[in-house]
């Protein structure tokens, strides 16, 4: 069993930055690809970025593009989500994910363990 637990959100003006961490126990995460899906009011839960197994590879949604920053630190079985020039657009809750593979998946099927989640609010 892995658990993760989010960290980082919060409430700022549009252009400001936030910095998000998720930290996995119970077992290293290291082998597996990691990401962060975000899910607006209303809306169905999206991919935004994710990262190898060795932190080599990375991928974005279009919309983050840029913006985003994903990295991950296995010695410390962490994933971070660095986020600038935040939109309102960008307000959602934020969600960690580990899948059951090396690579960058997008869909969230592919992901066996979840945070709880961090809110993000931007505001115009």
């Amino acid at each position: 069993q892995v658990q993760l637990v989010e960290s980082g959100g919060g409430s700022v003006q549009a252009g400001s930055s936030l910095r998000l961490s998720c930290a996995a126990s119970g077992r290293s995460v290291s082998d597996y690809g990691m990401a962060w899906f975000r899910q607006a009011p209303g809306k169905e839960r999206e991919f935004a970025a994710g990262v190898s197994r060795s932190g080599e590879n990375t991928a974005y949604a279009d919309s983050v593009k840029g913006r985003f920053t994903i990295s991950r630190d296995n010695a410390k079985n962490m994933v971070f989500l660095q986020l600038d020039n935040l939109k309102p657009e960008d307000t959602a809750v934020y969600y960690c994910a580990v899948n059951s593979y090396g690579w960058i998946l997008r869909s969230g099927s592919n992901y066996r363990y979840w945070g709880q989640g961090t809110q993000v609010t931007v505001s115009s």
